[in-house]
């Protein structure tokens, strides 16, 4: 059974920093293109960063310079570390494996 479960999240003042983890299990994560997703109230769901099998960056404009997302094949975890962080960047963060694999998320919310 293929499970990714998001863990990090929480209250954080606005200008801090958090760091989300995945953590796949039933897949070889080193197979697979890993994305953070996020939704916020209301709105539609984002893609905020992406790492090819190859660790090939990409990130949304509202996430450059300030999120980092990285893999650790071995432990078949995913990070996003999230620095600088916005009111704006509230929002629940999903991780995706391929987009054919979810978790189901972790709230983040930022204060002012």
């Amino acid at each position: 059974q293929v499970q990714l479960v998001e863990s990090g999240g929480g209250l954080v003042q606005a200008g801090g920093s958090l760091r989300l983890s995945c953590v796949a299990s039933g897949i070889t994560l080193n197979r697979y293109v890993m994305n953070w997703y996020r939704q916020a109230p209301g709105e539609q769901r984002e893609l905020v960063a992406k790492i090819t099998t190859d660790v090939r960056t990409t990130y949304a404009d509202s996430a450059k310079g300030r999120f980092t997302i990285s893999r650790d094949n071995a432990k078949g975890t995913v990070y996003l570390q999230m620095n600088n962080l916005k009111p704006e960047d509230t929002a629940v963060y999903s991780c995706s494996a391929g987009g054919v694999y979810w978790g189901k998320g972790t709230l983040v919310t930022v204060s002012s």
